[in-house]
């Protein structure tokens, strides 16, 4: 297993995950990597946010089946979708009676994902970018087991504290059941605002201490260039995308998930 398989998770919602997603996919694809953005969230909002509303309500199969039948399904024939800057696997409305039926399931269904990666092509694509739901439950899990490398959207905010904690000991749980090595890849603060208060400061500074003898912070500002950029169905390396100054940071991560595929 190497990191060609990336997820960006946290089960606190409002971080700007599927933000993180869509612009890490833009990153790598503008380094040339074969991306795809795989969204793993019953939510949905990758998909939609990227213009596959039919992906998300079709009638076809998706990957709410390849979770249930892993085995039986070829990613790029069955289930992948095109982007001008990536390809996507969608999510799908019924992937929110998957998280049930894998609860009901037990430990074993945590590695379904797993399994439609190793046995349906997924490396027919240099990196895949992973959406985790934000919760801890099942298919976080499956997208934590399927990707053994993480990046962790984050806010300033002093719950994030909290969250982390969760999030850690969750990943320390799976690691101990399965044998395995989760590696964080990065932090990303998100929608940084300048001038720095002493909350955003103080909390800038704590994401330092905890993670920055084991992977970079990445600080992310608040740009309204970003949010445009999605609103218009792409990443800020789109073709019609506004100018702003993320991409170089976008670039950096993309680059140390990179280094490590």
């Amino acid at each position: 297993m190497n990191d060609m398989r990336i997820g960006i998770t946290n089960q606190k919602g409002g971080v700007a995950k599927t933000t993180n997603t869509i612009n890490v996919a833009g990153a790598l694809a503008e380094l040339g990597h074969d991306v795809i953005a795989v969204d793993a969230d019953p939510q949905g909002y990758l998909t939609n946010r990227l213009g596959h509303n039919n992906a998300y309500t079709t009638n076809a199969d998706s990957l709410f089946e390849a979770l249930k039948e892993p085995r039986d399904y070829d990613i790029g024939r069955d289930l992948a979708v095109s982007h001008p800057e990536f390809d996507i696997l969608p999510a799908h409305v019924d992937m929110f009676r998957a998280e049930q039926e894998l609860i009901a399931a037990g430990w074993k269904p945590r590695e379904r994902l797993s399994l439609l990666f190793d046995h349906g092509g997924i490396d027919d694509w240099d990196i895949a970018v992973v959406d985790a739901p934000p919760s801890l439950g099942p298919i976080n899990d499956n997208v934590l087991l399927a990707c053994e490398g993480i990046l962790v959207p984050v806010e300033t905010d002093e719950m994030m504290q909290l969250a982390l904690e969760h999030l850690l000991n969750q990943i320390e749980t799976l690691e101990q059941r399965y044998d395995t090595q989760i590696k964080e890849r990065g932090i990303l603060v998100s929608d940084v605002n300048y001038p720095l208060d002493n909350e955003q400061q103080r909390m800038l500074d704590w994401f330092e201490d905890t993670f920055g003898g084991r992977c970079p912070v990445f600080e992310i500002a608040h740009r309204v260039a970003i949010a445009r950029s999605i609103k218009q169905g792409g990443s800020i390396f789109g073709e019609d995308a506004e100018d702003t100054d993320m991409t170089d940071v976008y670039l950096a991560v993309a680059e140390e998930v990179a280094s490590h595929a």
